[in-house]
């Protein structure tokens, strides 16, 4: 029996390094030996037609930026469609849409709120491009990112593409700094994934597909960025990430807006995955499910194993010195992470409160989806985090 707390705070950690640590040392190793990347050097002969889709719900504040950003990129006009999706807005989003038919931007406004699947759904008899782009009303690519993005579907295997984000913060400063290291993180892994394949999940701010794998059906309550590369997979493509097609995300206001957006998100990520569940069967899907155990289930399960371990820690504290010691630090982490919390309304929170709140924050909100999960609770309309607005850099 006292080797059980002991059997528990290993094992938590050996997944800990393993998920952070373990994985990309994997993929590093693995790439070395098998280097794949999508190539978006060489630009085709012709650059095929592509439809630029934008959901949006009540962006009055920052649409007319996205229309002026999508009319500044680098792509032969006559080749590009911009379809802006209104969610039932009930701001002046669509008038401002209005304003720039001339250039050549449509609108499709929906009726009554439906939720940003279906909104996408509800685009794709509109769509008339050979490629199809996803993006979020509000980030900003930059002016050269949609040709690189382009260029890697000249690979006829490749039918997915996923931009690289760069998280941006406001001018004024904000309390969610740690976001823009796990951003950062996880661009990381998404290149060494594609060495060896794929990304088992494209960016939902920025991506683009083949039109066939875009108009295959998907319940509204799941996520549709997670399940094209589940889809691309499934029929015999790959996703990859494009390095040089920057999108710039702004951050979350505060941590707790972050806190909400994440709950929803991994929600959706999970009921997507069970969804396509039969994907992470090693004995099938190879290397694939093993990208799906260790990027997605392995992380999802972290802040239980962390729950686990503390308590272990807890138990062994009673009569190790050394347990002691180790449990008063996840104290002062933890009391750190709960100033940081009270603080998610002010900008500029020093880091040595904000760092660990986003990290607890951030587990938390795996754990906190993870129940809504098993109640069967779903988030079918969208109802999109208010975020700064930003400028593509030349």
């Amino acid at each position: 029996m006292n080797d059980i707390p002991m059997v528990v705070m290993a094992s938590a950690l050996a997944l800990l390094l393993y998920t952070y640590v373990g994985y990309p040392l994997a993929l590093l190793v693995l790439g070395k030996v098998s280097r794949r990347e999508a190539d978006a050097s060489e630009n085709p002969v012709e650059w095929p037609n592509i439809s630029v889709c934008v959901p949006a719900y009540n962006e009055q504040d920052q649409i007319d930026e996205l229309m002026r950003s999508l009319l500044a990129v680098d792509y032969p006009r006559d080749r590009i469609q911009v379809l802006i999706v209104s969610d039932a807005s009930s701001d002046a989003t669509d008038e401002i849409v209005g304003t720039y038919a001339s250039e050549g931007i449509e609108l499709l406004r929906l009726p009554e709120r439906s939720g940003k699947t279906k909104a996408e759904s509800a685009a794709i008899g509109h769509l008339r491009g050979d490629i199809i782009v996803n993006m979020d009303a509000s980030i900003r690519i930059r002016p050269d990112a949609l040709k690189p993005l382009i260029s890697v579907f000249a690979d006829p295997q490749v039918g997915c593409a996923s931009g690289r984000d760069v998280s941006v913060g406001s001018a004024k400063g904000d309390a969610n700094v740690g976001e823009a290291g796990y951003v950062g993180y996880e661009m990381g892994i998404r290149f060494l994934e594609t060495r060896i394949g794929g990304i088992i999940g494209a960016s939902g701010c920025f991506y683009a597909i083949r039109p066939e794998l875009h108009r295959l059906s998907l319940p509204e309550s799941l996520s549709r960025d997670f399940a094209a590369a589940l889809h691309t997979h499934q029929h015999g493509f790959r996703t990859v990430s494009v390095p040089e097609a920057v999108c710039y995300v702004p951050r979350s206001p505060n941590l707790r807006r972050e806190y909400r957006r994440k709950v929803r998100t991994i929600t959706r990520g999970m009921q997507t995955l069970w969804y396509k569940r039969q994907l992470m069967n090693l004995f099938t899907n190879g290397l694939f499910a093993w990208k799906l155990l260790s990027h997605k289930v392995f992380r999802w399960a972290l802040p239980w194993a962390a729950i686990a371990s503390f308590l272990a820690l807890g138990v062994m504290a009673l009569t190790n010195s050394w347990a002691r010691s180790l449990f008063a630090v996840g104290v002062v982490i933890l009391a750190l992470a709960g100033i940081g919390w009270t603080m998610a309304e002010r900008p500029n929170t020093p880091r040595i409160f904000s760092v660990p709140a986003f990290l607890v924050a951030g587990n938390l909100a795996a754990a906190h989806a993870f129940l809504r999960v098993l109640l069967g609770q779903r988030d079918a309309l969208w109802e999109p985090t208010r975020r700064h607005v930003v400028k593509a850099e030349s």
